[in-house]
């Protein structure tokens, strides 16, 4: 230990209360600014429930087709993000934070914000593919028009 003399000032060295503050204020200014930034995505296991809501939804319509033998809609709100087979008085809606496309037959398109796929008696179908994005993320839910099979793919 170091002693000083009588009469000599010792200079403390560290760091004072007050700049302590000033540092924690600007990390939680920091930290108040970034984290909102992260938790607002959708997670990739939601994704993929909503693309298995679909592929399910359209499977269904499918079914209903051959097994009533007439043509049967999935009926798709991109804007409302939520679908309906055709009789089916219920409505599945799906997160409000993914964004969502159709690509499906011209005269199956309502407008810019509803659309539908067609499946016939034979269990074929117009065909189409319905997009559900997160970011980068995204899955395709794929229609085949010859078969009406339906397939997820990432």
């Amino acid at each position: 230990m170091r002693r000083h003399a009588p009469g000599t000032t010792s200079h403390a060295r560290g760091v004072s209360l007050l700049e302590f503050l000033v540092v924690l204020a600007i990390m939680a200014l920091i930290a108040a600014l970034v984290l909102p930034t992260f938790g607002a995505g959708v997670s990739s296991s939601e994704l993929r429930s909503s693309a298995r809501q679909l592929a399910a939804g359209l499977r269904a319509a499918r079914s209903e087709a051959v097994s009533q033998r007439r043509e049967t809609f999935l009926v798709l709100d991109l804007e409302g993000r939520r679908f309906k087979v055709d009789r089916d008085p219920r409505e599945h809606a799906l997160p409000p934070r993914i964004d969502m496309k159709l690509f499906t037959a011209q005269r199956d398109i309502v407008d810019a914000k509803t659309g539908a796929i067609r499946f016939f008696p034979d269990g074929g179908s117009n065909g189409g593919r319905i997009t559900v994005a997160s970011g980068e993320r995204k899955f395709d839910v794929d229609v085949d028009w010859l078969t009406g099979r339906v397939a997820i793919l990432e």
